[in-house]
């Protein structure tokens, strides 16, 4: 019995490994009209998963299976917002899904794995373990970007996803085996240990440590590592486009916090410069290139981009503010793109994919209520107060002048107010624009409930941040080794 409470920390992802299996078993004996049995299912593991974190939180950090795993606040924190991003996403996607005949045992189990995958990563103090978790996610994704099969786009882009994802896990893993050459061991904090203690050979981490920021950078989308975003977020099913805008953030967070930071903290002079110029040339290239799309999914793709570049901002800033405000910003980055995303799926319908700017032309006539979330959405990705999106951006800032970068603030600052542009043309295309079609708007009760709490929280949090962002500094100092 002792050896299974010593496994605690890990039973929420034992628990979520047994059901993906159960629900695959299961969903074979479910008739195709039956799906929602599947969906239910899904939808209490993720609730299951969540009463098992909070039973299972202990204060202090805890390591388990040889240091490969670890249990944290950070990590307990980001483990619970990817379970609430999960549940959006499938709420969002449930008509979405139907009407494509993509309401499957399939993509339920494949996004299970890819949570799994997540919380590996989010979890991982090791490079074997991290490199696992950034796998199973990868591979899950790339299946689920091809699900539909029918698709020449989709298909084109699962290619170029896996093709350059493949790409970028070679020079991932290519900088990690640098960085054991370099200091013989795998566990990240004994990496950590044998830099501080001088005993590595400096020439060789150096080497592993640019390749390891390259592999970084392409999961997070940063110019020059990019090329796969635009085409996989336009020909990929939105509902799988939710799900890499997102919850896949969160566990990008956690990987480079473990990697950059628990591990080559004191290489941080040498990663800081790469950052820098992957966050500017990120904001320059997102930002402008945004204004000429005329595809809304590949408009969000190019400001994805730009907002990771801001992101990398509060990583090279450092410190506990520094650290803390970049987790605040994925946060409410994430919680931002579930809603943008929600809304293309809420106006789709069968045969038709809202995914041009000019889907959204007069919606405020045909729903003034849908055309106000989506108001408040846009407001808070321009970083426009009071909205959550201001906020974040703004915290950002302050800890990148408190550590004397004001040129970057002042660059970060300028491309904003380019980045305005083209979040402030749908809100001009909603309202001051004839609709093309008075086709009335139907959506599930649950997604309506859903896209309000969606837009309104992006409001609260912009009014009221103070808590979430005390829990995110809180999640950084109790969680992260900053040597």
């Amino acid at each position: 019995m002792s050896y299974f409470s010593t496994l605690a920390p890990a039973y929420a992802e034992i628990f979520l490994l047994v059901m993906a299996c159960i629900i695959l078993i299961v969903d074979l004996f479910v008739a195709d009209r039956q799906k929602s049995a599947t969906y239910l299912l899904v939808q209490l593991t993720l609730v299951g998963l969540a009463l098992i974190t909070v039973y299972t939180y202990q204060p202090g950090i805890a390591h388990l299976f040889k240091n490969m795993f670890v249990d944290d606040l950070m990590s307990d924190v980001l483990k619970m917002l990817s379970y609430i991003s999960v549940s959006m996403i499938l709420v969002y996607s449930r008509s979405y899904l139907l009407a494509r005949g993509l309401f499957t045992g399939e993509f339920m189990v494949l996004t299970l794995f890819a949570l799994l995958g997540m919380m590996v990563m989010i979890s991982a103090s090791h490079f074997l373990s991290m490199y696992i978790g950034l796998e199973l996610m990868s591979l899950s994704l790339y299946a689920m970007v091809a699900l539909q099969r029918d698709s020449a786009v989709a298909t084109e882009a699962a290619m170029k996803y896996f093709i350059l994802g493949a790409l970028a896990s070679g020079l991932l893993l290519y900088g990690m085996s640098m960085l054991y050459g370099a200091t013989g061991t795998l566990d990240v904090n004994a990496v950590a240990a044998a830099i501080k203690h001088g005993v590595a050979n400096p020439n060789l981490l150096v080497f592993g440590l640019v390749f390891v920021v390259a592999g970084l950078a392409f999961k997070l989308g940063a110019v020059p590592f990019h090329m796969w975003v635009p085409d996989v977020y336009q020909g990929a099913p939105t509902s799988v486009v939710m799900l890499i805008g997102s919850a896949t953030k969160l566990a990008a967070f956690a990987f480079v916090m473990r990697l950059l930071v628990d591990g080559l903290q004191q290489l941080m002079i040498h990663w800081s410069g790469m950052l820098v110029i992957l966050a500017v040339l990120s904001m320059a290239v997102g930002n402008i290139s945004a204004i000429a799309q005329t595809n809304f999914k590949r408009m969000l793709a190019y400001s994805s981009i730009a907002h990771m570049g801001f992101f990398l901002l509060g990583v090279l800033s450092g410190g506990i503010d520094g650290y803390g405000a970049s987790m605040f910003y994925i946060v409410i980055y994430a919680l931002m793109s579930l809603g943008a995303f929600g809304m293309i799926t809420m106006l789709s319908r069968e045969g038709y994919e809202a995914d041009t700017l000019d889907a959204f032309k007069g919606l405020n006539q045909r729903s003034p209520w849908l055309a106000f979330m989506m108001l408040l959405l846009m407001f808070s990705m321009a970083g426009v107060p009071p909205t959550a999106g201001f906020y974040a951006k703004f915290s950002v800032l302050e800890a990148i002048i408190n550590t004397g970068h004001i040129e970057i603030a002042i660059i970060a600052v300028l491309f904003s107010l380019i980045g305005a542009y083209y979040y402030l043309r749908i809100v001009k295309l909603m309202y001051f624009d004839a609709p093309e079609s008075h086709e009335p708007i139907r959506i599930q009760p649950d997604s309506g409930l859903l896209i309000s709490f969606n837009g309104l929280a992006v409001l609260a949090l912009g009014i009221m941040p103070g808590w979430l962002m005390t829990v995110c500094a809180m999640a950084v100092q109790k969680s992260l080794l900053l040597h």
